[in-house]
């Protein structure tokens, strides 16, 4: 007698189920293997992911970058043997000659290192993986928090993961601050006292400091007193008055002229920190992100402090900045391995005994406070100040818009127009607002 269709549709579907429970599938889909002993679900999806992956990674930097990247991947791929690793690394400047057209063709890396400058060019142009569904699973943030997580947002997506943070202050040499008749720099000091210092190191045959990159600090000022530099639509500048530019840039132009701090026309003689005015012992400090201040102990071989940045309102300027993120290109073919990798470079403790801090530091805490005991007193400096800096400070701005390399690269023009003195402060706060305009309207 044939059963019927039904009943044996039944058994099948029955005979299924007990195959099932009785090992043949871990539940994530994996096939396990086909002998009696017992595979986790662990086991048996590094056995399905094992297959043989190809990575491509750029960065910039400089030589002792490119040396200890280079040995944090070796130390990936020991770990991981089915991932070969393609790397690809320049300076700054030939790094995004590079990058641009590879962007253009869609054969851009892997895995990507970008700045905050690049970051809303490329992500807004979809050129980068949203990288949100990766966070607790092939990225673990158990020990990073939500503000270093959410400095790579833009919208309503993470195209970049914070490979460590940074704050503004000035790095700087006790010894020639008293040299200048200053003992100490106050915790809350002003932009007049800052002027008042300047003009005692003129007095004592020295720099003050190397002046200050035009972008940053302006955008700095600028938070001091409630404005950003850009709106928050990225069609515009962030600002209504003027004057804003006028004070802060005149103030810099006029310590120029009066040779407290060095001209454009010294400053163009600088090729690296060796070079730096307070490392031939030529200058008190040197205004800077926290991560550049090791080099520079290192370069001038001698005791050296941070201070923060000069008030009024500094906890409303002062920000911790993402230094840069390792970002996942929307063209890739292997975004699981990609992510996995900057897991890796972000939360093993092991590999950033070798990273050290140079690209900020750790967002992981973890990994911060396992690093303290590796690191030099230098270092230790520098986390002892971000962790300051993060108590002092406000949320950072949002990223920069599409077209702020064009902005930033007029407002340095004119900046240095300024320090020649060819220039007077109302026109170029006037230059520089109409063709920021005619740049950021683009976005509209």
């Amino acid at each position: 007698m044939k059963a019927p269709k039904k009943m044996l549709l039944t058994l099948m579907t029955a005979a299924m189920v007990l195959v099932s429970a009785c090992g043949g599938n871990n539940g994530n889909g994996n096939a396990t293997n086909s002998t009696n002993s017992p595979t986790t679900g662990t086991e048996a999806t590094e056995t399905a992911e094992a297959k043989p992956v190809t990575l491509r990674i750029a960065w910039w930097g400089g030589q002792p970058r490119h040396d200890y990247t280079m040995k944090v991947i070796e130390m990936y791929k020991t770990k991981n043997p089915h991932v070969t690793i393609e790397m690809e690394y320049a300076n700054y400047d030939d790094y995004w000659k590079k990058l641009a057209p590879q962007a253009a063709a869609n054969e851009l890396p892997d895995i990507i290192q970008i700045d905050t400058q690049n970051y809303s060019q490329y992500a807004g142009r979809n050129q980068l993986a949203d990288l949100t569904p990766f966070l607790g699973n092939q990225i673990d943030v158990t020990d990073i928090s939500q503000n270093a997580i959410d400095g790579g947002k833009l919208g309503d997506g993470l195209y970049g993961m914070n490979l460590g943070v940074n704050a503004l202050g000035l790095n700087y040499d006790p010894a020639l601050l008293k040299k200048a008749g200053i003992d100490s720099i106050p915790e809350n000091f002003t932009w007049d006292q800052y002027i008042e210092m300047a003009a005692k190191a003129k007095a004592a045959g020295l720099y003050f400091d190397n002046g200050m990159r035009p972008e940053v600090f302006f955008g700095y000022y600028l938070r001091t007193l409630d404005k950003t530099l850009f709106n928050a639509e990225g069609t515009g500048l962030g600002y209504d008055d003027d004057k804003m530019f006028t004070d802060f840039f005149g103030m810099l132009a006029k310590l120029v002229i009066d040779g407290a701090v060095p001209s454009p026309d010294v400053l163009a003689q600088i090729k690296g920190a060796e070079d730096s005015h307070l490392v031939l012992n030529q200058g008190i400090g040197v205004w800077q992100w926290s991560n550049q201040y090791v080099g520079l102990q290192q370069v001038a071989n001698r005791p050296l402090a941070i201070a923060p940045m000069a008030g009024p309102n500094m906890e409303k300027g002062l920000f911790l900045k993402p230094s840069m993120f390792f970002s996942v290109s929307e063209n890739s073919k292997v975004k699981e391995e990609a992510a996995k990798f900057i897991n890796f470079f972000v939360n093993d403790i092991e590999a950033n005994k070798l990273i050290l801090g140079d690209r900020g530091v750790p967002v992981s805490s973890k990994v911060k406070e396992a690093l303290k005991e590796v690191s030099t007193e230098a270092q230790i400096q520098v986390y002892d100040y971000v962790a300051w800096a993060e108590a002092n400070s406000s949320p950072m701005d949002p990223a920069d818009p599409i077209g702020s390399a064009e902005v930033f690269k007029s407002l340095t023009s004119l900046a240095e127009q300024m320090n020649y003195n060819k220039i007077k402060p109302e026109e170029a706060a006037k230059k520089f607002r109409d063709e920021a305009t005619s740049i950021l309207k683009k976005n509209k």
